[in-house]
């Protein structure tokens, strides 16, 4: 299984990596410390508190500065194997971002959950709503 440092959690949850050490500190997520003491956060670990972040359980009160583009690099949160086709779903800090795509793309990149990945959107209509 995938283990990942701080500060790649950090960007993953769309966080700075301060944030994410003070959810370590307090016990949010779980950390483990590799051979040269690096705090290392377990990739299930990670999938599941990504979910709670996305769903607001851990956010804090000032928003970042973003302009989202079409790469969200995130984690793996669920794969969901049919015959021919598959679920992937990927938590990209508060974005979750489901994707339908062959069984045989899924098992050709070896996705699992907790392991990085980026979610790629192309799309002839795109909706801005403003806060």
């Amino acid at each position: 299984m995938q283990s990942y440092t701080i500060g790649q959690a950090a960007r993953l949850l769309g966080v700075s990596p301060d944030t994410a050490r003070r959810w370590a500190d307090a016990g949010r997520v779980a950390t483990h410390r590799d051979d040269a003491g690096r705090r290392l956060i377990d990739g299930r670990d990670l999938a599941a508190f990504s979910v709670m972040v996305g769903q607001g359980a851990y956010s804090d009160d000032e928003e970042p500065y973003t302009s989202a583009r079409n790469a969200f690099p995130g984690i793996v949160t669920a794969v969901k194997l049919g015959d021919v086709a598959a679920q992937v779903e990927i938590q990209a800090g508060p974005h979750r971002l489901v994707s339908l795509l062959t069984r045989e793309a899924v098992e050709e990149l070896g996705l699992e959950v907790g392991m990085q990945a980026t979610a790629r959107v192309k799309s002839t209509s795109v909706h801005i709503d403003r806060t």
